[in-house]
């Protein structure tokens, strides 16, 4: 056994933001899975991707056990953190065998992760004898053989449908594997049993699982979640075993919560609040709120801005969209119609469309009252651009 040679890729952010290195699932490559939620960390992380071997153009070397893979990926850090002039702990988060891996590297190298995603995965995943057969077949047949069951145990159902796209350039990643690289993992996951160690692992842990995921169900997720010392578990609905391309805004938004909260990879709290603040609402509108600050206001805006925006729109439970519509519901309900034009606006930035708007709209004319209502769709028709007057 040796320790194999791991190559990576740069996906998001720039060397002066705290490092997150993330991992891939087997037969897939760290941008085809991660790129899209790299993307939208790129404000807060450099993100950095590493390659399982004879994956995405990884080299192909001899044979290795999962903590062996995981030494691989410690070097390539190692090497980026000195490249960084960095050698503060770093993020890490990984789906299936990355998270496998994630899990080696808490255990064998804490000091050097501060917190950890760990996405559809477990502390032993499937049965030794299954990863010898795979391994077998594709030697023998190569890794196109693999590519049909993978789509049907990759993706949420009607995900290859809504996605074309995503699913056609994993699944090539997949059908350009090298066999020997993919056998290679195949038999490192059939030596693979941490169950009995997780209660060595003290830096935080989320635990995110896919509700549709047959190869490491919920109850993976939940078997780490409370094996660990801090550990918390999600369950995604629509998601199977990909969660990074099956539902990249929800995993940005839980692993940019999580991550950030760890001592040694955030920024305060109120530096976390004005980013989410500002990513939010837009650099315009809090740059003018910014310039109104008086000695009298300077404590409430410190105030919303770590609590409000830095404690709960952080929060893992609830996408940024889905806060949209309870704010938008809450300050129909309230009648806070100044507040209601910047709110609708940031509802479009965090990805509700028109349509949705209305909708919310409507539905708190039903449950909150006409006339209030009624201010509220010409406040929506400003905003919105469009006569959405009955």
């Amino acid at each position: 056994m040796t320790t194999p040679r791991i190559t990576g890729v740069e996906l998001g952010g720039d060397a002066s933001l705290p490092l997150l290195v993330v991992g891939p699932s087997l037969g897939t490559g760290a941008a085809a899975l991660w790129g899209s939620v790299a993307a939208r960390l790129g404000d807060a992380f450099h993100v950095i991707g590493w390659n399982l071997p004879g994956h995405d153009g990884s080299p192909v070397g001899g044979p290795f056990t999962m903590a062996e893979l995981a030494d691989g990926v410690r070097t390539y850090v190692e090497g980026v953190r000195r490249a960084r002039g960095d050698d503060r702990p770093f993020a890490y988060a990984g789906d299936s065998v990355g998270g496998a891996v994630g899990l080696e590297l808490l255990l064998d190298s804490p000091e050097a992760v501060s917190a950890a995603a760990l996405l559809c995965t477990g502390a032993r995943i499937g049965e030794p004898e299954g990863w010898h057969e795979r391994a077998a077949t594709v030697r023998a047949s190569g890794t196109p053989t693999m590519v049909t069951g993978s789509a049907q145990r990759w993706f949420a159902p009607g995900f290859l449908e809504r996605a074309p796209e995503v699913a056609t350039g994993l699944l090539g990643v997949l059908q350009q594997a090298d066999a020997e690289g993919y056998a290679q993992v195949c038999e490192a996951l059939a030596g693979f049993d941490v169950r009995s160690r997780l209660s060595e692992i003290s830096a935080p842990v989320l635990a995110l699982a896919g509700r549709h995921d047959v190869a490491t169900p919920p109850a993976s997720l939940e078997e780490i979640a409370e094996g660990v010392k801090d550990g918390r578990a999600v369950v995604l609905d629509d998601v199977a075993h990909l969660a990074p391309a099956e539902a990249p805004d929800r995993v940005a938004d839980l692993l940019r919560a999580h991550l950030t909260s760890s001592e040694e990879s955030v920024r305060s709290a109120y530096d976390a609040g004005m980013s989410v603040r500002r990513a939010v609402l837009g650099d315009e509108h809090v740059d003018r709120a910014n310039a109104r600050i008086t000695d009298v206001t300077r404590d409430f805006q410190d105030l919303i801005t770590r609590y409000a925006w830095g404690d709960i729109w952080t929060r893992p439970g609830l996408a940024r969209r889905d806060r949209s519509i309870a704010v938008l519901t809450a300050l129909v309900a309230g009648r806070h119609f100044d507040e209601l034009e910047f709110h609708l606006r940031a509802a479009l930035r965090n990805g509700l469309t028109r349509e949705e708007i209305i909708e919310v709209l409507l539905q708190s004319a039903i449950y909150v009252g006409v006339p209030a209502a009624n201010t509220a769709f010409a406040v929506a028709n400003r905003v919105l651009g469009e006569d959405v007057d009955g």
